[in-house]
């Protein structure tokens, strides 16, 4: 019976050694405490990373008066610029001005090399496919220019087969191809007219605040404006796609600028007009 007594009390003793071993390799207090794994750093967004660098790159012609020019200084000025600077001012950042020709403004926005553009970029559907837009801070009329010679063009109906001087994607160009016009591309509105002056081309479409503006400045310059396109177009600044925060930063800005009469008083400086809305 001793016997016996003996032998369960050494099988409980080996069953609670047996407890204590497995406990000791479990689970180290130290494994326990580990540090979490480190959080993934949040990717910044547009308006954080203009933000954090405190400028904004912005795509431009510089040869587009009145909206974005060279004055006789040899300084960048326009309407546009004046815009895009104070929209900059009232997020809290630098304005950086590249310029580039037209039709290099969207690979420029698609390489990143431009944030924004600021240059007169009709809203139209399938740019919106492809880009963000602001709200419109510009809204104008395409009209067809001829030489002052010119006696036979009376309409868009007449330019059909007629050489127009037009940058490649601009939506000028659309309603030149539209009245069956033959393109010859351009870099931008200096050379349009310089072609239209030497009778190399026969039309060009062109924005009508910019060419009434130009022929304010240069009155004695030979070309004359023939129609308006019935349909007004609206222009804003352009973004790449997704650039939401930042979109949203600039709508922001332009409603201040159009309550508080800033947007206004910057397009009756360069117009004499609003030409906003």
């Amino acid at each position: 019976m001793k016997k016996l007594l003996f032998s369960l009390l050494a099988s409980t003793l080996l069953v609670a050694l047996a407890g204590c071993g497995s406990s000791s390799t479990g689970q180290s207090p130290q494994n326990s405490a580990a540090p979490a794994p480190t959080e993934e750093k949040k990717e910044q967004n547009l308006l954080e990373k203009v933000k954090a660098d405190g400028k904004m790159l912005i795509g431009t012609e510089g040869t587009y008066a009145p909206f974005t020019f060279h004055d006789q200084s040899g300084k960048l000025t326009g309407y546009d610029v004046e815009v895009v600077t104070e929209v900059a001012k009232r997020i809290g950042v630098e304005p950086v001005f590249q310029e580039t020709q037209w039709d290099a403004m969207f690979a420029g926005l698609d390489s990143k090399r431009f944030d924004v553009v600021a240059n007169q970029v009709g809203i139209r559907p399938d740019r919106q496919e492809k880009y963000d837009f602001s709200n419109p801070y510009t809204v104008s009329t395409a009209v067809l220019v001829t030489h002052k010679d010119n006696t036979t063009v009376k309409g868009f109906a007449d330019i059909k087969g007629l050489k127009a001087a037009q940058t490649l994607t601009s939506n000028l160009t659309d309603i030149a191809k539209k009245n069956g016009a033959e393109i010859v591309g351009v870099e931008g509105f200096n050379q349009a007219i310089d072609l239209l002056v030497s009778k190399r081309v026969d039309v060009t479409i062109n924005d009508g605040i910019s060419l009434l503006d130009f022929m304010k400045q240069k009155p004695d310059v030979p070309i004359k404006i023939i129609a308006k396109d019935p349909n007004v177009a609206k222009n804003g600044f352009l973004f790449r796609k997704g650039s939401t925060e930042l979109v949203d930063a600039f709508n922001k800005a332009l409603d201040d600028m159009t309550k508080d009469g800033t947007l206004a008083k910057i397009s009756e400086k360069w117009f004499g007009a609003d030409v906003s809305k």
